[in-house]
Formats: C-alpha cells, sequence, structure tokens
C-alpha cells in the first residue's frame, strides 16, 4: 500500500535523486564520434546492431507512411485531427508578436520573430510507442514556421507513422537511442541536420542530448516522470485514477498527493490498492507506487503549496483552483477535479513534453516558441543618436573600448 507520510518526514521522499549519466555518458561517446567522422556507415552500423533494424530502409518512405494511416482505425484517426487541432489552435498562442515602436523621438526599437530551418522530434516507440509525443512535439515546431521536421523513431508503430502522415512529416527515420541523436546533431548523408533536439527517450538519449548540447539545441534532460495532486477534499476514486495514471508510465515514476485531510488520505489509499487490482499495466504502477509514491499529511493547505513549490513538479494537479496564484514553479498545471493528467498527455492542447526534476523552477513545458528566434530590431535617427552618445562613449570609454565611442563620434554627432 502507498505510504502515508507526516510533512516532517518526507523530506527524504521529496528529494529526488539526481540524474546520474556518467555510465551512459561512456556508452554514448563512442557512438557519437562515430558518426560524426563516419556519417551513415556508423549510423546503419548502430541501427542494425541496437534498433533491430535488419533489412529494412533507414528512411521510412512516403508509401509506407501513407499505407500505415490507411490501416489505422476511423476511430484512431479522429482522436488524432481532435488532438491535431486543439494542439495547433494553443501552439498558435504561444508565439511572440512581432513590432517595431518608437519609444522616444527617433528611437525605435522592436523584435523580428523566425522559425528555425531545421528541428528533430525523438519519439519513443519501446514498451509503449507514443503518437501523442510525436503530435506534441512536431505540431508546435509547424505553427512556428519550421521548414524541415525529422522525425527519429527506433521501431515506430502503425500509430506512429500513420500519425506523421496525418501530419504531413517525410523526413521520418527508423533510428533510436544515441545514434538518432548524433545523426540529427551532425547531420548525415541520409539525415539532415537540425537545430534542436526535442522529445523525451531513455537515459542514453538523455545522455547524448547533454553531450551535445550547444553543438544543437536541446530542450531539456529528461528525468523520471511525476506527478504531484494537491487536494483538500475531493474523490478519491478520482485523485486515485490520477496517481496511477502517472505510476504506469514507468517504476521510477513519482505520483504523490499532498493534503491537509487525514480521512482523504486513508480513502485514497485504500482506493489505489483496488484499482490496482484490475489495472493491465498494475505490475509497472504498483513498483512505482511503493518505491517512489506517498500521500503527505500537511497541517494547511498553505504548507502544501509551499512543498509543492520545492518540489517544482512536471505536472501539478490543483483540486482547489484558488491556490493558482500562490503556485510559482511547475512544469503544467491542471486545475479542478475535472482536469486530468490524461487530457495534458493527450488532446487539450499544451504540449506534454515537460520538465521533470526540478527543471520547472527554470521553465514550463515545449511551447511553439521554443522552435522561434526572438531577433531585437534597433533604429536610431540622427537626433536620437546625438541624445544618446553622451551615455555611450562614457560607458565605452570607461571601459576601455575606443573604437566604440568613436563609431558614434564619426557620425558627426554634436
Amino acid at each position: 500500500m502507498i505510504r502515508i507520510l507526516p510533512q516532517d518526514e518526507a523530506k527524504l521522499l521529496l528529494t529526488r535523486k539526481a540524474i546520474r549519466l556518467e555510465e551512459a555518458e561512456r556508452v554514448v561517446t563512442p557512438i557519437l564520434e562515430e558518426i560524426r567522422r563516419e556519417g551513415d556507415a556508423a549510423l546503419l552500423r548502430y541501427a542494425q546492431k541496437l534498433d533491430s533494424l535488419g533489412s529494412q530502409p533507414l528512411q521510412v518512405s512516403e508509401k509506407e507512411l501513407s499505407e500505415a494511416r490507411s490501416g489505422l482505425s476511423k476511430e484512431f484517426l479522429r482522436a488524432v485531427d481532435t488532438a491535431t487541432a486543439n494542439i495547433r489552435e494553443f501552439a498558435a498562442t504561444q508565439i511572440p508578436r512581432e513590432h517595431l515602436t518608437e519609444f522616444s523621438p527617433g528611437r525605435k526599437l522592436g523584435q523580428m520573430v523566425r522559425p528555425l530551418d531545421a528541428v528533430g522530434c525523438y519519439i519513443p516507440s519501446g514498451r509503449y510507442p507514443l503518437p501523442s509525443t510525436l503530435l506534441m512535439t512536431a505540431i508546435p515546431a509547424q505553427v512556428a514556421g519550421v521548414r524541415t521536421i525529422c522525425v527519429a523513431s527506433p521501431k515506430p508503430s502503425p500509430e506512429i507513422l500513420g500519425s506523421a502522415c496525418s501530419l504531413g512529416l517525410t523526413n521520418v527515420f527508423r533510428m533510436g537511442g544515441a545514434q538518432a541523436i548524433a545523426a540529427m546533431a551532425f547531420g548525415t548523408e541520409t539525415v539532415p541536420q537540425v537545430d534542436r533536439i526535442v522529445g523525451p527517450g531513455n537515459v542514453y538519449v538523455a545522455a547524448a542530448k547533454k553531450l551535445l548540447a550547444g553543438e544543437v539545441g536541446i530542450d531539456f534532460i529528461a528525468g523520471p516522470t511525476e506527478i504531484l495532486i494537491l487536494a483538500e477534499s475531493g474523490n478519491a476514486r478520482v485523485i486515485a485514477a490520477d496517481m496511477l495514471a502517472q505510476a504506469e508510465h514507468d517504476v521510477d515514476a513519482a505520483a504523490i498527493l499532498i493534503t491537509a485531510s487525514s480521512d482523504l488520505a486513508s480513502q485514497v489509499a485504500v482506493e489505489i490498492e483496488q484499482q490496482l487490482k484490475t489495472l493491465p499495466t498494475a505490475a509497472v504502477a504498483s513498483e512505482a507506487i511503493q518505491r517512489n509514491s506517498a500521500v503527505i499529511l500537511v497541517p494547511t493547505m498553505e504548507a502544501g503549496v509551499e512543498l509543492a513549490n520545492h518540489f517544482a513538479p512536471e505536472h501539478l494537479s490543483l483540486h482547489d483552483p484558488s491556490l493558482l496564484d500562490h503556485i510559482r514553479h511547475a512544469g503544467t498545471v491542471f486545475l479542478g477535479e475535472n482536469t486530468p493528467e490524461s487530457a495534458g498527455d493527450y488532446a487539450a492542447g499544451p504540449s506534454h513534453v515537460l520538465p521533470t526534476a526540478g527543471i520547472a523552477r527554470l521553465r514550463g513545458g515545449l511551447s511553439a516558441a521554443d522552435f522561434v528566434k526572438v531577433i531585437a530590431i534597433q533604429q536610431l535617427s540622427p537626433n536620437a543618436l546625438s541624445a544618446l552618445a553622451p551615455a555611450i562613449t562614457t560607458l565605452a570609454r570607461a571601459e576601455g573600448l575606443e573604437a566604440h565611442a568613436r563609431a558614434v563620434e564619426v557620425r558627426s554627432v554634436q
């Protein structure tokens, strides 16, 4: 049964294990260097060895993508269409706006927004093939205007291939792990080089992204998935279901309820046990519940909010929407009892690619804004430059940069 802990005993649970990638880095470093040097030759070698590529071509043909889509049920295709429309609609609100504004006479400042040229979307297809991750990564990139979108998936399911076809994606590759990250980062004879790589993956994917960050843009280093629920009252069946929905992802997943109600704590613990009895993924979920999860009893919900902000969860569920103004750190927030985390995973609209391991202190989830550059624009009239000249030349000479000062004065500013 899930642990019920008082707040003073929950510190260890809420202290995440550091994401230790040293061993994975040692494994992936030679893979990265071989693909950097040899391109397709090394990529094919590792794809056959680690991805079971066999005699299949590395790139999925448009014919195969179309055939995969044709084989999908109408129900699945309708679900994809619904999710696609909602993701696209929300992503459009995330693009920064362009402007050029005259802040003072003759001093015009603004910004232009330009998409990245190419991005790579890593789509897991191991225990659970994730066509939803394809939607949650590629659609924001499309909305941002990215011209080249590459999809890497080691053993893409028909649902992944058919979804790619629905989105009009053609650069789809049967490759996974560090070799896929390297191929997209460096480019090969077959795989286009990209500017940013996004999407979750295993420890080897995480290690490769960490090692190549700087040579290629990344979203973040993913750790185990997690949900934190803040609820003083509510339906125990609903709360237990939300916790198990997170726990079934992986044995390292964490599902945490923070409550000031001992009655609710006990009810949820019992309900989790009941639901596990009929859950097909119980083997995974029960281990995650026992190892990494708990119900934490706090004296007040205000104390619970502080715990939540300290933890900075990937997913935060607030059964009381009035607590929202007090939240400082979360990857995404689900407001109210009728907003399950599953909705965000599939079809509500925001991307489900979210920061884990406390990175929500620094940023929110993946968005269309991650696929654009905001470029500042500056324009000065002669009079505006004249007004700024004393400040510019004084600061330049204070730093010992005489040419900077002269670049102003040579324009005959009086």
